[in-house]
């Protein structure tokens, strides 16, 4: 079998003809670069919070047209905007108020979320069914749909990812973090089914936390639904929930159906105050309850920092610890805490080697000899060297030079330094004579 084949002359020609092809391509590419000027600069922002849009322009330097765009966009102000600042759309729905329709003054509120045309500024005239479009474009900026974060640029609905780019398909996981794995919450869901009951005239069915998502409550049968809140600062609040509508609770949108048997609360989240949903009994049936939504882990394990190191020169260690903190309250709490969530793992205590570096030569001295005398003044001795110590603990004598910069510990000091006792002569007492020689 033959390893190699002469390439033939159609080969040949086929090769070189794909590098001809390939070498215009690229001139071509950079031809029709070269007739456009340099990008100008960036325009202000159409919004100032909430996520808008700015534009860019170039010019075509050629006599003839140019390939490809002369406008480009990118998005800015994402920053979320006070609740008091209202809905976007809904702004520019409300600039029509004081001009006549047919003869007429409207106060216009927005429809969102056209399938058709979600870019179009349509509005409905409130108290009315009457809905106009009121401009064939909405203002740069404008969400095409409100749980979306895509965008109307020039009328077209742009896509936006979660991390404010455009054209970017990056999402945020059901916890809210974008491009995530879901790992920060956890789902709760669950059924209550309510109990005639002549004595209780509502009943708690669900308690909602705070920074909550994608809530949802579907009640069948003749009960209502309404709800209590909480807000982080303690204030507590309470809504009937008495029609069909969209109302900001405590800066949380709830969205409320209700139906002759049945009622639909949605809550898109994250919420801000804790929420109890209650039912009101209505005492005819009983009732049933189901309800999902998305938790935060609010009680997360947070490693430390290592701990001081055992040893401050020549080798030792040092560990990790965990511990368990509160997310909404920025403390660490009990461990208990965090027990409370499958969820978490406490992560296990790291150990480095820390303080490697030689400790630096130091004087050593042996004990004190024994005193050269037992009183009035002596001398002992010791001797001193200078060492130092390796990371493994050894110590071994030096060069006296490389402690020079510490003074050195004396060599001899005086000891026993008070008197010798002595004998003290007292004076003599006086002369006794023996009794003996007494007549």
């Amino acid at each position: 079998m033959e390893c190699c084949r002469r390439a033939t002359p159609g080969t040949l020609l086929l090769f070189l003809a794909f590098l001809l092809l390939s070498s215009r391509t690229a001139r071509s590419e950079e031809d029709r670069d070269g007739l456009w000027d340099a990008w100008g600069p960036w325009s202000e922002c159409s919004r100032t919070c909430g996520g808008g849009a700015s534009y860019s322009l170039r010019r075509c330097l050629s006599s003839k047209s140019c390939e490809g765009r002369n406008i480009r966009y990118r998005t800015c102000s994402n920053v979320d905007c006070p609740p008091e600042a209202g809905d976007f759309r809904a702004q520019q729905c409300s600039a029509h108020n004081d001009v006549k329709h047919h003869g007429q003054f409207y106060e216009w509120l927005p429809v969102s979320n056209d399938p058709d045309n979600p870019c179009s500024l349509k509005c409905q005239a409130k108290g009315t069914a009457l809905v106009v479009e009121l401009a064939p474009k909405v203002l740069d900026g404008t969400r095409c749909y409100t749980e979306s974060l895509d965008m109307c640029i020039s009328g077209l609905c742009q896509i936006v990812g979660c991390d404010h780019q455009l054209g970017s398909t990056v999402k945020e996981d059901n916890c809210g973090v974008c491009n995530g794995d879901g790992s920060t919450c956890r789902l709760v869901r669950g059924q209550y089914k309510s109990q005639l009951s002549t004595t209780k005239s509502d009943d708690a069915v669900v308690a909602i936390p705070y920074g909550s998502r994608h809530v949802r409550l579907v009640l069948k049968g003749p009960d209502h639904l309404y709800l209590e809140t909480k807000t982080l600062q303690g204030a507590k609040g309470e809504n009937s929930l008495s029609s069909t509508g969209t109302f900001l609770v405590d800066n949380s949108s709830v969205d409320f159906q209700k139906f002759p048997d049945k009622e639909i609360l949605r809550m898109a989240g994250p919420l801000t105050a804790d929420f109890i949903v209650k039912i009101r009994n209505s005492g005819s049936s009983d009732s049933t309850v189901q309800f999902i939504f998305y938790q935060p882990i609010i009680h997360r394990w947070r490693e430390t920092d290592f701990f001081p190191c055992s040893a401050t020169c020549g080798g030792g260690y040092q560990l990790t610890s965990a511990e368990c903190y509160d997310l909404r309250s920025n403390r660490v709490v009990a461990d208990q805490y965090c027990h409370y969530y499958p969820e978490n793992i406490k992560p296990k205590p790291k150990l480095q080697e820390c303080n490697l570096d030689p400790c630096p030569a130091r004087w050593e001295a042996t004990p004190w000899t024994a005193c050269s005398s037992s009183c009035g003044g002596g001398i002992q001795s010791r001797a001193v060297s200078c060492v130092e110590e390796d990371i493994q603990g050894h110590v071994t004598s030096v060069e006296e030079w490389k402690c020079m910069y510490t003074p050195k510990m004396p060599i001899a000091q005086p000891c026993n330094i008070f008197d010798c006792p002595k004998w003290l002569a007292q004076e003599w007492s006086p002369v006794t004579v023996p009794s003996f020689f007494v007549h």
